[in-house]
């Protein structure tokens, strides 16, 4: 493919993605406005978010990869996300109520607002969002320097600043209308490219008989272990309960009713889809099986097997999976930095007149430290997993037993998430062969911390209605008086 009408092709679709993201910043009059636009998504634009921030990084790249040195295994990821965003809806939509703005607020306001476990959160997830939006800016760079031909280090550094360019201009706003134009490119172009994967390597039956005895059984367990298997699509699932991003979701909807059922519709959406890039990855590795690094599997096919009009399409989508996923981390990010970091370093809330341009200037911020992360990475797969073990394992716990366990306290809110640290890096460091990612003993670790922490420790000095109205007043005081 010609690099020069693949880049010509891109730069057209990103400016198209600027040029809607300055139409609709036109609505963004304050600080909520520009972080959450305004808490009044509709349902087609949640479910258009949500989608196509699954169908990111992790299930285009990764899961391709994965697929392409696992076979049918290439599912787990897919499957993993589908019942994480069920379980969010089922347990988590009904928090929309009370107003959130950031997760950090959330997991303080179930252990009586204590600032300390809101300043601990908001760090971590301040991290975890770095290191997702810098897994979202390695997948992307990954394609590009595959398509293109350029430096990997080059590419990383054009896709950080083609989505940080709409993000910066529109916000929150920006981020659910072209995530949600992106969503319908993703799924043309990802189904599209597995028709015609099976038509090229001869039809299904020659798709099948390509692959490793191993790789063709139910979900490829004997090829990489059941208990590796479990923990892939454990750590995916944890991974969206965790994730501030699909969090914001719930807090921008118009209602507990509309973002319950766009992640329904979400996650079954996503358990159809799951197959998709394993047949993707399956597809190339019966085409060429030796590639150097299965992470190119997706962009072959594209660009070497694929018609010259189809695989542009196809590589477009691609690439919209990873600036989709990277732009909602961003504004995620940003939320932390400017609803919680903020007046934890100054001891005051930023002042309303200037939300906006701070947030702008943050996320610039942002985006170029995340990009560093990428420059010292290229495998997404062990990036994502690893990070998700060590950094959010722990706050899915505290949401857990926040959401569920009204005695839960602010000592053990912190034990939880320091179990999960610790239990992660052992494991990474001894016994990770084993396990597969430490996901299994850091949830279950944080599990045991944090019950037998609260129990022996006092219970929280306010009530959840004093706690909610403390984090109401300090969030009001950014939002502009918000009633």
């Amino acid at each position: 493919m010609s690099t020069n009408l693949f880049l010509t092709a891109l730069a057209t679709y990103v400016a198209c993605l600027i040029a809607l993201s300055i139409f609709v910043s036109r609505g963004n009059k304050n600080g909520e406005d520009f972080l959450l636009a305004g808490r009044g998504l509709p349902i087609f634009l949640t479910i258009g978010t949500t989608v196509a921030t699954m169908v990111g990084t992790g299930s285009s790249m990764g899961a391709v990869g994965f697929g392409y040195a696992n076979g049918w295994a290439g599912m787990l990821y897919g499957i993993g996300g589908a019942i994480g965003i069920l379980l969010l809806g089922l347990c988590f939509a009904p928090v929309r109520k009370f107003e959130f703005m950031t997760m950090s607020e959330e997991l303080s306001y179930y252990v009586g607002a204590s600032r300390w476990v809101k300043n601990i959160v908001a760090i971590l997830i301040f991290v975890a969002s770095i290191g997702w939006l810098g897994a979202h800016i390695l997948g992307g760079g990954l394609y590009l320097a595959w398509i293109a031909g350029i430096d990997l280090q080059l590419a990383k550094i054009i896709i950080a600043v083609s989505f940080a360019i709409y993000v910066i201009i529109g916000g929150y706003s920006a981020v659910v209308w072209t995530d949600t134009l992106q969503a319908i490119i993703l799924f043309v172009g990802f189904i599209l490219m597995a028709v015609l994967a099976v038509d090229a390597v001869g039809g299904w039956q020659a798709l099948l008989a390509a692959q490793p005895t191993s790789n063709v059984g139910f979900l490829a367990i004997d090829a990489i272990g059941g208990l590796h298997a479990v923990s892939l699509m454990l750590v995916v699932a944890v991974g969206v309960l965790a994730t501030p991003s699909f969090r914001q979701r719930i807090y921008s909807a118009q209602s507990i009713r509309s973002v319950r059922q766009s992640f329904y519709i979400s996650g079954t959406l996503y358990v159809f889809f799951s197959c998709v890039p394993a047949i993707i990855g399956m597809g190339a590795y019966a085409l060429n099986p030796e590639l150097d690094n299965r992470n190119f599997a997706f962009p072959f096919l594209a660009a070497e097997v694929l018609p010259l009009a189809v695989g542009v399409v196809v590589l477009i989508a691609g690439l919209s999976a990873t600036m989709s996923s990277a732009s909602s981390d961003a504004i995620a990010g940003v939320s932390i930095l400017m609803r919680d970091i903020y007046s934890m370093v100054t001891g005051k809330m930023p002042p309303r007149h200037r939300v906006i341009q701070q947030s702008r200037l943050a996320l610039l911020s942002i985006i170029a430290v995340a990009l560093c992360f990428a420059l010292l990475s290229n495998d997404i797969i062990g990036y994502i997993t690893t990070m998700i073990s060590t950094v959010m394992a722990g706050l899915f716990v505290c949401g857990l037993l926040g959401r569920f366990w009204p005695r839960f306290n602010p000592a053990g809110a912190i034990a939880s998430l320091v179990a999960a640290s610790v239990a992660s890096l052992v494991v990474v460091n001894v016994y990770q062969y084993y396990w597969g990612n430490p996901v299994i003993p850091t949830v279950l670790s944080s599990l045991l911390a944090g019950v037998v922490v609260t129990l022996i420790t006092p219970a929280s000095k306010l009530t959840a209605e004093q706690a909610l109205q403390l984090l109401s007043e300090e969030r009001h005081r950014m939002e502009g008086g918000r009633e």
